[in-house]
């Protein structure tokens, strides 16, 4: 077994009569055989990755997120079109000022878990606000939707259970299900023939059937009200991802539902706040009452991580009462997102999805992808090309990406700059 050696003393004192701390000095060599095994796997994936032209170069935004920004290497402002702040309001003046008020008057972190004393009472009255906004009995906050999804299925499903989760559901959800004990079925995207022949088949004490409300690569929408049907037929309860629909799908924001026009249907509802809702972190459940007393109860990631920090739930509270008050965002986004998506289609590009603001153009090779997102950036214009293993192979895209705040100017510049690198590039005539 190899050993680390010391090279010198772990400490340098501290010079009294200079005040001063010595440089530190190396403690430990790293030039071990299985240091430098791991260096070599490790290197020849990354070799493999970039010879695929799917490595990910992850550009330097050096201004707060907004619609026109900063970006490392470039000279002035950047037309940002694949952030997912839907809303425009991860730099709004308004909720910034109310995130600072509760860094004064609640500080910077709880430095515990919520049971222990980590529990303010602006976490409770976000918690509060979130289920009026849904219309449902109770909340509970998570750092994040990925630890939202990560603490579902175990706390609540054993093996006598069945979760059906479409094949396309969002890689936490997929996380999520893989730690329960259930009997687990994928179904054929959005394909309810094959859903219904799975829960036909199964007399599970409970069966979820799971599903993101909008699928963050197609822009493409979960057909609830089949689900729903098929749960009523086979008694089955319906879990739903909204992260890509609260706050600015359908008429008032509050989601998938209410875009079928079934607001209060689904069973539980787990959603961000990192994206429309302040932009910042965090995320959450809201359903039955029973159920958030029991992920209280026995919820790992809710157990065992921080608090969310007070200036975070601040600023989700804010954008909450914005929404409680006008719908005038979610119309304007809505309206964006015609407004582009109409363009694209009339010059001859491919765009995915439904409706919704994720507008994907269809590119179909990875390469492609990354030298059109790179001649974009040289026209002003942010959007990133996404491929696998990101997206499935031979389905490359630009995922663009509207917000309330980009004006019709913005718009019709981006749609420009597509067409000149659609021509250069010979997607379209």
């Amino acid at each position: 077994m190899a050993t680390m050696q010391f090279s010198r003393n772990l400490l340098q004192k501290c010079n009294p009569t200079r005040g001063k701390v010595e440089a530190p000095i190396a403690l430990y060599s790293t030039a071990t055989a299985g240091n430098e095994k791991l260096r070599t796997i490790i290197q020849n994936q990354l070799n493999d990755i970039r010879e695929a032209g799917t490595y990910k170069n992850e550009r330097i935004i050096t201004t707060p997120q907004a619609t026109a920004i900063g970006v490392e290497g470039t000279s002035g402002k950047i037309l940002n079109f694949c952030a997912n702040n839907y809303l425009g309001l991860s730099a709004n003046n308004d909720v910034i000022n109310y995130g600072k008020k509760a860094l004064d008057e609640y500080g910077a972190g709880l430095s515990s878990v919520r049971f222990i004393c980590g529990t303010q009472n602006i976490h409770k009255q976000l918690e509060n606000k979130l289920s009026a906004f849904h219309e449902r009995e109770d909340t509970i906050l998570y750092a994040s939707c990925f630890d939202a999804n990560a603490g579902i299925f175990e706390a609540v499903l054993t093996p006598e259970d069945a979760v059906f989760s479409d094949e396309l559901n969002h890689a936490s959800i997929i996380d999520g299900i893989r730690l329960c004990k259930a009997k687990k079925a994928r179904y054929l995207h959005r394909n309810m023939a094959d859903l219904e022949e799975k829960l036909r088949s199964t007399d599970a004490r409970i069966k979820m059937i799971v599903t993101d409300g909008v699928f963050s690569m197609d822009g493409n929408v979960a057909p609830l009200p089949e689900i729903f049907e098929l749960a009523d037929r086979y008694g089955a309860v319906t879990f739903v991802d909204d992260c890509h629909a609260t706050g600015f799908f359908g008429k008032t924001g509050r989601g998938t539902e209410e875009f079928y026009g079934m607001l209060g249907r689904c069973d539980i509802i787990n959603s961000t706040l990192g994206k429309a809702l302040g932009g910042a972190a965090g995320g959450y459940t809201t359903g039955p009452r029973e159920l958030i007393d029991l992920l209280r109860q026995k919820s790992r990631p809710y157990l065992f991580s921080n608090s969310l920090p007070p200036p975070v739930v601040a600023s989700a509270q804010k954008v909450l009462d914005m929404l409680m008050k006008s719908n005038s965002l979610t119309a304007k986004v809505q309206s964006n997102t015609r407004r582009f998506r109409e363009a694209m289609t009339s010059a001859g590009f491919t765009i995915s999805g439904m409706d919704h603001p994720i507008s994907p153009v269809m590119l179909g090779d990875a390469r492609l992808a990354s030298t059109f997102a790179d001649e974009m950036l040289r026209r002003g214009i942010y959007v990133i090309g996404f491929s696998y293993p990101v997206v499935p192979k031979g389905k490359a895209r630009i995922r663009v990406q509207l917000s309330a705040a980009h004006t019709k100017e913005e718009i019709d510049r981006a749609v420009a700059a597509f067409i000149e690198v659609g021509k250069k590039l010979g997607v379209v005539s």
